[in-house]
């Protein structure tokens, strides 16, 4: 059933100012990643994970604490070494003495039954490790013993890695990669934001944090985001997009033909579609544009495009193929949806 217009324009309204309220909190304590925090946020209501990628001591960490603590949920946070194992992230069967005396096993929950789960430097830990996040990424559930334990409402994570060329870390599989919805490159602050950090970090002065949204509101802006209208000419725009990233695709470009092995799954078209919901209710609008594909494009696929020798040995970047891919797809219109 369609709502009625006026019903309509205030679940708008109301998810946009609950966004703008979380955005404004969270700038109290973390400086200089607007555009960061923006898209943690968007990854959060379009119900996905994110990837943070960046050296150590740019504030991931901080920026993930602040949020949970202005969501008002409950945190997790794991270390990742290379000896932490799967048990030490969903749990392990433990023997007990029952009340009648007898031995029993009873399952002890690992760090990952919270709402918000902090995997800090996901990287450092062996590739065996790192999958065993992956059940609870993508079902929101672990299988320990063969029996499946749900996990908590709303669950959201936020993994950390450094660059992989650094010591002691190991490349994430592809597998467990196309399981973040979006991937975020968290660089080096201005002259301007560092001041702004010695003021904020090196006196009294201490943020106040104030608790925005709770669980319900999270439930219903996310079914909100999967109401927003898509035309048809803006579906095959975010087709032929994904497409030109293929090398044997008609459509690809020449730069994705010669730097690409692999280019973004299915899973990235439904990125780019459900995060660009999400942007256009940020800008007060049911309705998905192409240019809401367009901000979404490269933290959705920057992580789902896999270059080939000769893109490496050149040192190419994914961003700069889809800067390539954006500019040799034309944007389509209403009209042309089907030429």
């Amino acid at each position: 059933m369609t709502p009625e217009p006026k019903e309509l324009e205030a679940r708008v309204q109301a998810f946009h100012d609950n966004f703008v309220a979380i955005r404004e909190e969270i700038n109290k304590e973390v400086v200089g990643y607007s555009d960061i925090i923006e898209k943690v946020l968007v990854c959060l209501f379009a119900n996905g994970h994110v990837l943070l990628e960046g050296v150590p001591g740019l504030g991931k960490t901080l920026l993930v604490r602040t949020l949970a603590r202005t969501l008002h949920l409950d945190f997790s946070r794991i270390q990742f070494t290379p000896d932490i194992m799967p048990a030490d992230i969903v749990g392990t069967q433990i023997m007990v003495l029952g009340e009648d005396g007898a031995k029993e096993f009873r399952f002890q929950q690992g760090p990952v039954f919270a709402n918000i789960l902090l995997a800090d430097e996901i990287n450092r830990a062996t590739p065996k490790t790192q999958s065993a996040l992956l059940e609870a990424m993508q079902e929101h559930s672990v299988t320990i013993g063969g029996t499946t334990h749900r996990l908590d409402e709303p669950f959201f994570v936020l993994g950390t890695q450094n660059p992989i060329e650094m010591e002691g870390t190991y490349p994430l599989p592809e597998a467990q990669l196309d399981r973040f919805f979006f991937k975020l490159m968290v660089t080096y602050l201005g002259e301007e934001d560092l001041l702004s950090i010695i003021d904020r970090t090196t006196s009294t002065a201490e943020a106040v944090l104030q608790a925005t949204i709770g669980p319900e509101d999270i439930a219903w802006m996310r079914s909100l985001v999967r109401e927003v209208a898509v035309a048809e000419h803006v579906k095959r725009y975010a087709v032929r997009l994904v497409l030109a990233t293929h090398p044997d695709s008609e459509v690809a470009t020449p730069e994705v033909r010669r730097y690409v092995k692999f280019g973004a799954s299915p899973r990235g078209i439904q990125t780019m579609i459900l995060g660009g919901k999400v942007q256009a209710l940020i800008d007060g609008r049911y309705h998905l544009s192409c240019e809401d594909l367009k901000e979404v494009i490269k933290p959705a696929l920057r992580h789902r495009i896999i270059l080939n020798f000769e893109g490496e040995a050149e040192d190419k970047t994914t961003d700069e193929i889809l800067d390539s891919v954006l500019s040799a797809v034309p944007e389509l219109k209403a009209a042309t949806s089907v030429a």
